[in-house]
C-alpha cells in the first residue's frame, strides 16, 4: 500500500512538471530548432543524473556478484535503447509539430496515449476493469473540453501528433516492463543519452545550432532538461514499478490540469467554466481509477 501511494505521488509530481514544461517547450522554439532543443535538453537530463548515480555508488556497499552485475548491465543497456528509441520518436514528432499546431489541439491529440495504453495493455494480456474504461472515457472527454476551444480539422501535422501519442503509449509500456528489473535513475540516464545521440544526428543535418542561440534559450533548456527530463522521467520509471500502465497514463493526464493551474498561479490567467469542467472530469477519472474495487482484480 505504501509503495503504491509513493508511486502514485511520484507520477503526480511527474505530471505537474510536465504540465508546467509546455511553456518552456514553446518558448524554446523561438531560439532553436526542434532537434537541437531535444538533443540539448536530454543531454542535460542525462548529465544531471550522473552526480546522483555517483553519490549512490560511493555511499552504498555493493554486494552484487559479477554474474548479477553483468545481467543487470545487459538489462540496463536494453532498457536505455528501448525506452530511448520510443521516447525519441514521440518527443521529436511532438516538438516538430508544435511549430505548426496550436497548443490546445496538440495537447489534446498527444493525450490520446490515454486510449492507446489500454489497447496495448489488452494486447499484452492485461484485463481491464469496467471502472478503467469509464475513467479513460472521462479523461479523454476532459482533455477535449479543456484543450479544444474550437472544432478539430485534422491536418498532416495532427496525424503526426497521433503517431507521437502512440509512441508515448509505447514508452509507458516499455518503462513498465523495465522498471521492475533495472535501477530507475540509471535507466533514465541511459534513455536520455540515447535520445540525445539520436537527436544530434538530424540536428547537424537539418539545423544550424549556435552557442549564442543556446545561451538565449538557456532558461527553457534548463527547465526542460533538468526538471522535465532529469527529475520527471526518472520519477516516471520509479512510479510505474508499482502502478499499472493504464493507471499511470490516467495520472499523466492531470498534466493538462497542472498546466491550467500553472497559468493561473504563474501568469495570472483566469479559468473559464469550460476549463474548470475539463479539470473536474480529468480529476474524476483518476479518482475513479484509483478507488479500490470490491471485486478481486
Amino acid at each position: 500500500m505504501q509503495n503504491k501511494f509513493t508511486a502514485n505521488l511520484a507520477l503526480f509530481i511527474t505530471a505537474l512538471i510536465w504540465g508546467l514544461s509546455f511553456v518552456a517547450q514553446r518558448a524554446g522554439m523561438e531560439y532553436i530548432g526542434p532537434f537541437t532543443f531535444n538533443a540539448v535538453r536530454t543531454l542535460l537530463g542525462g548529465l544531471s543524473l550522473i552526480p546522483v548515480i555517483l553519490f549512490v555508488k560511493i555511499t552504498r556497499v555493493d554486494t552484487r556478484t559479477k554474474a548479477v552485475k553483468h545481467k543487470q548491465h545487459i538489462n540496463l543497456e536494453r532498457a536505455g535503447i528501448a525506452c530511448g528509441l520510443a521516447l525519441f520518436i514521440a518527443m521529436t514528432i511532438q516538438q516538430y509539430c508544435m511549430q505548426y499546431v496550436g497548443a490546445g489541439k496538440s495537447g489534446f491529440i498527444t493525450a490520446l496515449y490515454i486510449v492507446f495504453v489500454p489497447i496495448l495493455a489488452v494486447l499484452y494480456g492485461e484485463k481491464l476493469q469496467f471502472k478503467i474504461i469509464i475513467s479513460v472515457f472521462l479523461a479523454l472527454t476532459g482533455m477535449y473540453v479543456l484543450c479544444c476551444k474550437e472544432s478539430i480539422n485534422f491536418s498532416r501535422y495532427d496525424l503526426l501528433l497521433l503517431v507521437s501519442a502512440f509512441f508515448y503509449a509505447v514508452h509507458i509500456m516499455v518503462v513498465k516492463y523495465y522498471s521492475e528489473i533495472v535501477n530507475p535513475i540509471k535507466a533514465s540516464c541511459a534513455q536520455f543519452f540515447v535520445v540525445s545521440f539520436l537527436s544530434a544526428l538530424p540536428m547537424f543535418m537539418f539545423e544550424t545550432p549556435s552557442i549564442s542561440s543556446l545561451i538565449a534559450c538557456k532558461i527553457p533548456l534548463l527547465y526542460a532538461g533538468i526538471l522535465t527530463c532529469g527529475v520527471a522521467y526518472t520519477l516516471q520509471i520509479y512510479g510505474q514499478k508499482y502502478t499499472l500502465p493504464v493507471i499511470a497514463s490516467l495520472i499523466f493526464s492531470t498534466e493538462a490540469v497542472f498546466a491550467v493551474l500553472g497559468g493561473i498561479v504563474i501568469l495570472g490567467e483566469t479559468v473559464t467554466v469550460r476549463e474548470l469542467t475539463g479539470c473536474i472530469l480529468i480529476i474524476s477519472a483518476v479518482t475513479i481509477a484509483n478507488v479500490k474495487s470490491k471485486v478481486p482484480e
